[in-house]
């Protein structure tokens, strides 16, 4: 069968992908070599931060608001509630790259931002306690998604539209001739007039068969939920965090329905070959003691370690995303190297990708995530 577009990689921006394209009337075949959403690549989990005045840079605000206004449409055309509005707070020293980034990007784009002192974080949530020197940077407005069953949700649409989902299924060989994709799996060879890849830690080798050599870093990360105390550290007082620290950058969630306080450390991580088994939480000393050390030093009213989990960031060497046509093929367009940050965006990078496919361009400036400024 002839398909209009395939989508190589139905994890988070893929699945939201496939979702626009099949609305837009386009005939399309998503392939996953699991079935998503899947605990194999980055968007497991249970909970994503969203967050509005981006420590990152500037340049992804308007990309941030505008996914926020994509994951609101998503819960209304669902019913489901996908987006828990907790507040997000951002602690650093203040005169930190990524403090100021929260700072000046608020004001730019005027978004409500509380700026606190250290004494002030302690006293609004008793459940942390700050040094002197640092500050805290709380937007109310921002919060949590909940990943999986964000996928599931644009799953359920995409389907309801149209698309074919071919899960389980292993993209062997891929090819663009004549502005023609054809794709063959193990047993089955589909062709179509346009690709999205958004393969994840997979896509460097998929990207290599259309000579296309990306500097994608795949390295093995960690996180884990700990016993909490619930009145402290409930999602309805609590909110979803991160700390840049001395020691490093670590983020979090507060106890959902009694779920425990879930951290993770952003920054570190050994590479990986993606096509080999990462080794489980736990089998390095540093999963749990890193963690443990940081609750110690900010969020001390936590207890026992409930349980840990591993998950792939694929990592750019500046840490900005890859979204992008390819160099030579106007009919494949490319999103990668989300590097430990992306699943927030994933609604309005779905967007863009369609956009791409059908007029070969987008409304939202993607100029800072060129593949060209990698040359």
């Amino acid at each position: 069968m002839h398909y209009d577009v395939i989508v190589i990689g139905a994890g988070s921006m893929g699945m939201a992908a496939g979702y626009f394209l099949s609305k837009y009337g386009k005939r399309t075949l998503l392939i996953d070599s699991f079935n998503p959403p899947h605990n194999k690549g980055s968007h497991h989990g249970d909970t994503r931060i969203i967050r509005h005045a981006y420590g990152e840079g500037e340049e992804y605000v308007p990309l941030a608001l505008k996914a926020q206004e994509l994951w609101n449409d998503l819960e209304k055309v669902t019913g489901k509630q996908l987006f828990l509005q907790t507040g997000v707070l951002n602690v650093g020293y203040e005169k930190t790259d990524f403090i100021q980034n929260i700072i000046s990007s608020s004001k730019t784009h005027l978004l409500p931002l509380k700026i606190l002192d250290s004494s002030a974080v302690n006293k609004q949530w008793p459940g942390i306690t700050l040094p002197e020197n640092y500050i805290g940077c709380f937007e109310p407005t921002s919060g949590i998604l909940k990943c999986e069953e964000c996928i599931e949700a644009y799953r359920e649409l995409a389907e309801q539209h149209g698309a074919t989902i071919l899960t389980n299924t292993k993209v062997k060989e891929l090819s663009v001739h004549d502005e023609r994709v054809t794709i063959s799996t193990e047993d089955q060879t589909f062709n179509a007039d346009a690709l999205i890849v958004s393969a994840g830690a997979w896509s460097g080798t998929l990207l290599s068969k259309l000579d296309l050599n990306l500097p994608l870093n795949p390295v093995r990360k960690t996180f884990a939920w700990f016993d909490a105390s619930e009145d402290l550290y409930n999602y309805r007082d609590f909110p979803a965090f991160s700390f840049e620290t001395s020691h490093g950058i670590y983020y979090g969630f507060p106890s959902i329905d009694g779920s425990g306080l879930k951290v993770g450390r952003h920054d570190g991580g050994e590479t990986i070959n993606p096509e080999e088994a990462i080794r489980g939480f736990g089998e390095l000393e540093e999963d749990t003691t890193d963690l443990k050390q940081f609750l110690h030093n900010y969020m001390p009213f936590t207890h026992q370690l409930k349980y840990g989990k591993t998950c792939m960031y694929t990592l750019t060497p500046d840490e900005d995303f890859i979204i992008d046509l390819h160099p030579n093929y106007s009919n494949v367009a490319i999103a990668s190297g989300f590097s430990g940050h992306g699943f927030k965006f994933s609604s309005v990078v779905g967007q863009i990708l369609s956009d791409l496919i059908i007029s070969g361009k987008s409304e939202q400036n993607i100029t800072p995530f060129s593949i060209n400024r990698f040359k």
